[in-house]
């Protein structure tokens, strides 16, 4: 019985909060990789698997996700790396709020004095200042289809909730070599251990919300397969080819569909389970 409610506290802990607990056993998370040229004026910034954006404009960057506090350092290395400057950032955005990117917020928007912009369900927790919460103050509150221009930049935000009330997927088109490539950097699909998708007091309407999320994410036009994880998009099997020559390994639409697909399934099978057996809260 003690067990049992240990794993149970477990996996409330993960739900409510999973950033701190699960980087302690990923060590991709924190490590640094060299910050590289994704396609046209779009780069990887991040760590080996907490994703960071940077977008160039002639009017400064745009950064999308600023990963945990610890990774700053490894985030102004990468944009030094490829001839940028850390201070040229105008704007913050985030894929969702969870630690693992967006704890670093509140530092980033102190140090730039860049506008900190969050779609309305997760601008609450942007803004709080609980243990592990960035304390920042959001400039502008995002909405579905709301675009973010700077520079000559567009990116277009995507309400997809679910795994957060104010989960954000990112789409620009992205000028390169001639041709314009659709970039689709997902927010995330994941259903976490111990989210409740049947009966959840705190989120009600949460299952729903995955079902929309599926929805629009089916319906995007996609080159460009990236997202708030390079576990997502295969980045570890990715990054060695993109200096090896060849077609661009992130102009993968074959991936981004399987991706979602089963993502879908996983999601579908979960909420099949819970509806068979209802979790207690």
């Amino acid at each position: 019985m003690r067990i049992h409610l240990a794993i149970v506290s477990l996996l409330t802990a993960l739900s409510l909060n999973a950033a701190p607990l699960l980087a302690q056993g990923n060590p991709d998370w924190h490590r640094e990789i060299p910050g590289f040229k994704i396609a046209g004026n779009l780069y990887y910034v991040g760590t080996a698997d907490l994703a960071v954006y940077l977008v160039n404009t002639p009017q400064g960057n745009i950064l999308i996700n600023s990963d945990f506090k610890e990774d700053v350092p490894a985030i102004k290395k990468a944009i030094a790396q490829l001839g940028f400057k850390y201070a040229d950032t105008r704007i913050i955005l985030i894929s969702h709020a969870h630690g693992d990117h967006d704890e670093a917020t509140g530092v980033i928007q102190k140090e730039t004095g860049a506008k900190l912009m969050v779609m309305e369900g997760d601008v609450a927790e942007e803004q709080s200042t609980a243990p592990g919460r960035p304390g920042a103050h959001v400039d502008r509150t995002l909405h579905d289809g709301d675009t973010v221009e700077l520079g000559g930049a567009r990116l277009v935000a995507r309400l997809t909730p679910g795994h957060t009330k104010g989960c954000t997927t990112w789409t620009l088109q992205v000028p390169d070599g001639g041709r314009t490539l659709n970039a689709v950097i997902i927010g995330s699909p994941n259903v976490n251990p111990g989210y409740v998708l049947v009966g959840n007091k705190n989120y009600p309407q949460i299952a729903e919300d995955y079902v929309k999320t599926f929805a629009v994410l089916k319906a995007l036009p996609v080159d460009l397969f990236l997202g708030a994880h390079g576990a997502y998009f295969g980045l570890a099997a990715k990054y060695p080819k993109l200096n090896a020559g060849g077609p661009n390994p992130f102009i993968d639409p074959a991936g981004y569909k399987a991706y979602v697909e089963e993502r879908d399934q996983a999601f579908q099978k979960e909420l099949a389970r819970q509806k068979a057996t209802p979790p207690k809260q």
